[in-house]
């Protein structure tokens, strides 16, 4: 019931769920994006940048489409640093004008719901200028495993200043960010058929025990859980 694709947007990924009439809690899992959201049940939203997994709650029949932004793409688009939606659902009317949001509802009734958040994306990004050029650097360093140190080095910026950077544009600072992404790049290993053992060498990992602690603490549950879910 839930399906995605690439986005016409560089790096966003379109998103559709369907509630079947047994509702089965969806667990979202930290990955440093910002999403903007059509629910048939509660309009349009915005899905912050989580710490830890959310657990979703929703109405039988309830539908969905989401349009999913890379990391540090998403203050660009909203308008407010990723900080400030940490953790939260807020609706879009709370950001932008309601008179556009009305608008923007409109043209998503009107159909390809998909189509038009995109559009409404990249037409915001392209008025903002563009997402800072630093984010797609930083998040792919911190993928990589490289030390907060090394990083802030790289950029030529201060821990604390970097900090105050990465809180802005992905809603956190490097440490937990580069823990949010080891963990999404590990569990990719994992559903591909990797076995646990290896996918903790291969992730940085000093173990399998510290990839399921550490899963454990950012998902709620431990790996296998997640495999098994799907």
């Amino acid at each position: 019931m839930y399906r995605e694709q690439p986005a016409d947007l560089p790096g966003a990924v379109l998103w559709t769920r369907a509630v079947p009439s047994t509702v089965q809690p969806a667990r979202v899992l930290p990955d440093g994006c910002l999403d903007l959201i059509w629910s048939s049940r509660a309009g349009l939203l915005v899905a912050g940048p989580d710490t830890v997994a959310q657990v979703a709650h929703s109405a039988p029949g309830e539908r969905y489409v989401g349009l999913r932004l890379p990391p540090g793409v998403g203050p660009a688009v909203f308008g407010v640093p990723a900080c400030d939606l940490r953790d939260q659902r807020v609706p879009l009317a709370a950001l932008w004008p309601r008179a556009l949001v009305s608008e923007i509802a409109d043209r998503v009734a009107a159909g390809a719901a998909g189509a038009v958040l995109t559009s409404v994306a990249a037409g915001r990004l392209r008025r903002a200028g563009g997402p800072d050029p630093m984010a797609t650097a930083l998040v792919g360093w911190l993928a990589a495993g490289e030390p907060v140190g090394v990083v802030a080095a790289r950029v030529g910026l201060g821990a604390r200043h970097l900090h105050r950077r990465c809180q802005a544009l992905f809603g956190y600072g490097p440490k937990t960010l580069a823990r949010i992404l080891r963990m999404g790049g590990a569990l990719d290993l994992a559903r591909s058929g990797v076995p646990l053992a290896e996918v903790a060498a291969r992730s940085g990992y000093a173990d399998q025990a510290h990839l399921t602690r550490e899963v454990r603490d950012l998902a709620g549950v431990p790996p296998t859980a997640l495999l098994r879910a799907g």
